[in-house]
């Protein structure tokens, strides 16, 4: 018997609304371990998070070992300073006043990738744009970022790094194209407001929805 398709009424639809209102890139964190049901069930959740032919092309590896750990952060502070140096003045002081990751204190560290060529799909919507594989793993990041709000947990996507170290160090099979680092824990504190907003690095713009009708 087929499942009904549920009603998401106008109260489900405004709690879904704060949701997306309070996502946040989160940099500042509590060292408390997240509990490994929670941890699993946001993998889960994740997973639900569509995909190009269905192929389902993302890999999580969660990075746990101390060494490895210190040294995907090391590689974040090579990238960043030169990051810094690229920045001209006065935007250089003010960039290394931001907090850009969360790798001293977020109890759980993911390194995502996705399979660049997944036999699942059978290559179904990819010949022509292979890139959607990648896509579909942001999707399962977004998708994680979500659901880990929901469950009153932060997410900090590190983006300044350089994804070849990253795959040497973690020896991950090839054919697995690295996405993103993200740490995740319970937030240090709440904020509607994105914290580069707050610092005065970049205001949200108030006319994001731009679209061009042809």
């Amino acid at each position: 018997m087929a499942t009904a398709a549920p009603v998401f009424d106008p109260d489900f639809q405004a709690m879904l609304e704060t949701l997306l209102r309070w996502r946040r890139d989160v940099r500042r964190f509590r060292t408390d371990p997240l509990p490994e049901e929670l941890i699993d069930r946001l993998l889960d959740l994740a997973c639900l998070a569509p995909s190009v032919g269905n192929s389902q092309p993302w890999r999580f590896v969660r990075v746990d070992t101390p060494a490895l750990r210190a040294a995907i952060r090391a590689e974040v502070l090579k990238a960043n300073e030169a990051a810094a140096t690229a920045q001209a003045d006065p935007r250089r002081a003010a960039y290394r006043a931001l907090k850009l990751e969360g790798l001293d204190k977020a109890p759980l560290q993911l390194a995502v990738f996705a399979v660049t060529d997944p036999e699942q799909g059978h290559g179904l919507g990819r010949r022509t744009m292979p890139e959607t594989v990648a896509y579909s793993a942001v999707l399962a990041i977004h998708t994680l970022w979500l659901a880990a709000r929901a469950h009153d947990v932060g997410l900090g996507w590190v983006s300044i790094l350089d994804p070849a170290p990253v795959v040497r160090l973690l020896d991950v099979p090839t054919g697995w194209g690295f996405i993103g680092y993200l740490c995740l824990g319970r937030a240090a504190d709440e904020q509607e407001v994105p914290e580069l907003e707050r610092q005065g690095w970049q205001d949200r713009r108030p006319d994001c929805r731009q679209v061009l009708r042809r």
